[in-house]
C-alpha cells in the first residue's frame, strides 16, 4: 500500500480533477479519462450532495479560518494488485486515516477510482473544522508512511514499498515522470499563452489542480504531490515572465490598432467629402454657364 498526502489552496481544483480528469486533454480524449476515471464518492463526512455542492460547503468552513492559505488535505492510497477490499473496507480505511491525522469531526469525503487495474482511493478534507481550529500537517510524510504500515497489518494487504510495484514490466523501463512532465508543459504553454500577468497565469494553473511556488524560481505540484521546477519542463521563471511582458505588449499594441484604423476611417471620410464638395462645384459651374463646362 502506498500513500501519498499533500495540502493545498483550492477545493475546487482539487474536486475537479478528481472528479474529471486532466481538463487539459483534448475533447475526445476527455470523455476517454472520464469513463475510465469512474469517480465515485463512497463516504461523506459533514458534508454530502455533487460535486459543486461539496465545493460550496467546503469553502464555507475554510473561511472560518480566512488566515489560512492551505485548507485541503488530499491524500491517495494505492493497493497492491493481490488486495481486493471490499466497499466498506475502503470506508474504514477512510474513517480510521480521519482519525489518525486528527479530521474525524471536520468535513471529508472518500473517492473511489476505477481507472487502474489496482484499487486507489482520494480522501480530501478540510484542515478547518466547524469549531474554526485547523488540522496540523507537521510530519505528514511521515505519519502517512507510518498509517499505511499499520493499515496493511490490519487487513492482512500485501506490503508495498515501491510505487513501482504497479507498473507493468514494459513499463518499469519507462522513465518514470515523463507523461508527468509532458503534461504539465501543455498546461504551462497553453495558459502562459493566454496571460499576461503572473496572477493571471498562477490562477488558471491552480484552477487545473496545480500548485506554484514563486521565489527565486518557480515550481509546479500536481494533484499526486509531484513536483517538477520550472527548468524541468523548459519554462524557468525569467522565460515566463518574458512572455508574459511580451504578451501584454503585443496586447496594448491590439488595442491601439483599432484606434488607429478609426483614424484612417476619418481621412477616408474627408476625402469623400472634399470630392463630393468639388463635385457640386463643378455641377454649379456648369448650370451658371448654360451647360457648358467651363
Amino acid at each position: 500500500m502506498i500513500g501519498k498526502i499533500s495540502t493545498g489552496k483550492s477545493f475546487r481544483g482539487c474536486l475537479n480533477y478528481l472528479h474529471e480528469g486532466r481538463l487539459q486533454q483534448s475533447k475526445a480524449l476527455q470523455e476517454i479519462e472520464q469513463e475510465k476515471k469512474q469517480a465515485q464518492v463512497i463516504c461523506f463526512n459533514q458534508c454530502f450532495g455533487n460535486k459543486k455542492e461539496l465545493i460550496q460547503q467546503f469553502n464555507e468552513v475554510r473561511y472560518l479560518n480566512p488566515k489560512l492559505s492551505k485548507p485541503v488535505l488530499h491524500a491517495s492510497l494505492s493497493f497492491a494488485h493481490s488486495d481486493q477490499l471490499s466497499n466498506q473496507d475502503k470506508i474504514d480505511i477512510g474513517k480510521q486515516m480521519a482519525k489518525d491525522f486528527g479530521f474525524e469531526n471536520n468535513q471529508y469525503v472518500v473517492i473511489e477510482h476505477a481507472d487502474r487495474q489496482h484499487q486507489h482511493l482520494h480522501i480530501v478534507a478540510n484542515r478547518v473544522g466547524y469549531d474554526a481550529k485547523t488540522v496540523s500537517d507537521s510530519n505528514n510524510y511521515k505519519r502517512i508512511a507510518n498509517f499505511c504500515r499499520s493499515i496493511e497489518k490490519k487487513h492482512q494487504l500485501e506490503q508495498v514499498l515501491s510505487p513501482r510495484k504497479f507498473l507493468s514490466k514494459e513499463e518499469r523501463m519507462l522513465p518514470r515522470q515523463d507523461i508527468r512532465k509532458e503534461a504539465l508543459k501543455e498546461v504551462i504553454a497553453k495558459f502562459l499563452k493566454q496571460s499576461t500577468t503572473m496572477k493571471e497565469f498562477q490562477n488558471k494553473i491552480t484552477a487545473k489542480g496545480y500548485e506554484i511556488e514563486l521565489g527565486r524560481g518557480i515550481a509546479f505540484t500536481d494533484a499526486q504531490v509531484v513536483r517538477f521546477k520550472g527548468s524541468q519542463v523548459g519554462y524557468p521563471l525569467l522565460k515566463i515572465e518574458n512572455q508574459l511582458a511580451l504578451n501584454k505588449k503585443q496586447q496594448q499594441e491590439q488595442q491601439q490598432q483599432p484606434s488607429m484604423a478609426q483614424q484612417l476611417r476619418e481621412v477616408i471620410q474627408q476625402q469623400k467629402q472634399q470630392e463630393q464638395l468639388k463635385q457640386k462645384e463643378e455641377e454649379q459651374q456648369i448650370k451658371q454657364s448654360g451647360g457648358f463646362r467651363l
